[in-house]
């Protein structure tokens, strides 16, 4: 059995904190830590949609996402400063946006978009993991406010929604991978679940061997377990939240 920082048993999360309202001017924000790793998610609501959406009377909500230059132990370039935006940024916002429209009624959001951004500070692995579990919280808290300014009439969500990353590593199966844990998985896989179970998205793949069957739902039983304690978090923020 390989030896986990924080004498961590397979099964387990790293420690996990949501703090609310972490910035002052977006709609709805959160701090999310899991470990070391931390994810600002804010989100903003604007009054229009996109073009593909316009007299469609159905709401929208969008994604980015961007690591800050000081996140990792070497220098991550800014993206701006690219000309251009990493394939890796690209595919995990859309994740981020699919995760969150899955459990929201765009018809009840009228025609408005709710932008969540995700600025992940310090990246210790599962980052687009903390960011989907952010970002909920951050879009639900923006919710309830536009509901005070009679930009909605209720909160249109339909259920929770958060993320873990699950990973083989020297064929013991691991919940919650670290940076380090992640850079020797042999698989590595994220799983995003609602909070009825639902599965919205599995991201898997073998980095060093196939795996079987069993292996893959020996993975996807860790992933839910830690999701069912991510939603708990979730929870404690949103007791009135009747979904």
């Amino acid at each position: 059995m390989i030896s986990r920082a924080n004498a961590r048993g397979p099964a387990d999360l790293r420690r996990a904190s949501i703090t609310p309202g972490f910035v002052k001017n977006a709609h709805g924000s959160v701090l999310m830590e899991l470990g070391d790793t931390r994810v600002i998610c804010t989100a903003c609501r604007e009054d229009r949609v996109p073009p593909f959406l316009r007299n469609s009377g159905k709401g929208w909500i969008t994604a980015e996402y961007g690591m800050i230059p000081g996140s990792t132990s070497t220098r991550t370039a800014r993206e701006s400063s690219l000309g251009r935006q990493s394939g890796r940024s690209h595919e995990i916002q859309r994740l981020i946006g699919r995760a969150l429209r899955s459990i929201v009624d765009l018809h009840a959001m009228g025609e408005q978009t709710i932008w969540i951004d995700c600025d992940v500070i310090q990246a210790d692995g599962s980052t687009r993991c903390a960011a989907i579990t952010g970002s909920f919280v951050a879009m639900a808290l923006a919710m309830k406010r536009m509901t005070f300014q009679n930009h909605l009439k209720a909160v249109p969500i339909k259920d929770f929604v958060a993320a873990a990353s699950v990973g083989i590593i020297a064929g013991d199966p691991l919940l919650d991978l670290d940076y380090q844990e992640d850079s020797m998985a042999e698989v590595d896989m994220n799983v995003v679940q609602t909070g009825r179970g639902k599965f919205v998205e599995l991201q898997g793949t073998a980095e060093g061997r196939p795996f079987d069957g069993s292996e893959l739902q020996a993975l996807i039983e860790l992933a839910e377990k830690g999701i069912k304690e991510l939603i708990g978090l979730q929870r404690t923020i949103f007791p009135d939240l009747s979904v």
